[in-house]
């Protein structure tokens, strides 16, 4: 990713500072992976990649300095990054080989704060690599202070029926978008998902909200993106954009459907 990209694709998601939250399903990861990226190639000084849920070990070559913080010792983690520029992942031990337990939900805040991030990428939301999903009662678990919140959904979902190959908890799904267990989805589908406030805009409160329809790699796949983003823009105020993009590609950033 180039320069002028990597400064695109962050104002772009609103994603330059502040708590920034990762929800929904299909990209959850890959779009904070690329955040990640972009503020490398921008000069951000101090960026903090976190989860408030369960989360993979990153991979190698996120070259990225792990800190796991067990019960009272906060503080010493957070001090240990002795206020040294760079990457800095931040979770709780899990029994699971290879992975973490999120941090509490109103920890982040406090590790942003003190550490003084310039900005904190949370992965705040779990969808057991499913290409949509609806959140249920006590989702997402966004962190105190978030201050942008991602809602993010696959365009790989388009024309697929609803069921649990490709939907995390397809019954919850199916009430949220009025649709059968079984229908084929639809822009207007995916439009009423992210418009909804028992859908991806739940529990935002205040944040900021920036879609995103990810996986968005084939011509029919941005067509129906297209339509489900400027069906969804008609339908709320709480956005007034919706990001196409295609995380996995050298520059993800593709295109801004603007209200």
């Amino acid at each position: 990713m180039e320069a002028n990209a990597a400064a695109d694709f962050i104002n772009a998601l609103e994603a330059s500072g502040g708590i920034v939250a990762a929800v929904g399903a299909g990209g959850k990861k890959s779009t904070l992976y690329r955040l990640l990226e972009a503020h490398r190639i921008i000069g951000t000084e101090r960026v903090l990649l976190t989860s408030t849920v369960q989360i993979a070990a990153q991979p190698k070559a996120l070259e990225i300095e792990t800190h796991v913080v067990e019960g009272g010792d906060t503080i010493a983690a957070v001090d240990a990054t002795d206020g040294r520029d760079g990457a800095f992942f931040f979770a709780g031990p899990s029994e699971k080989p290879g992975r973490y337990s999120g941090l509490p939900e109103h920890l982040i805040d406090s590790v942003y704060r003190r550490a003084a991030f310039d900005v904190a990428l949370v992965k705040a939301d779990g969808a057991r690599m499913r290409m949509i999903k609806a959140p249920s009662e006590n989702e997402p678990a966004l962190p105190d202070g978030v201050s942008t919140i991602l809602p993010i959904v696959s365009a790989r979902a388009f024309g697929r029926p609803l069921n649990e190959r490709i939907a995390h908890r397809p019954e919850r799904l199916a009430q949220v978008i009025d649709a059968d267990i079984g229908t084929a989805l639809t822009p207007d589908h995916v439009a009423k998902l992210l418009a909804s406030p028992e859908g991806s805009l739940r529990r935002t409160a205040e944040a900021r909200v920036v879609p995103i329809i990810n996986m968005v790699d084939r011509p029919e796949r941005q067509a129906w993106a297209e339509e489900a983003a400027e069906q969804a823009l008609s339908m709320t105020r709480r956005f007034d954009r919706v990001i196409l993009a295609s995380m996995i590609s050298p520059s993800p950033l593709v295109k801004i459907v603007a209200g």
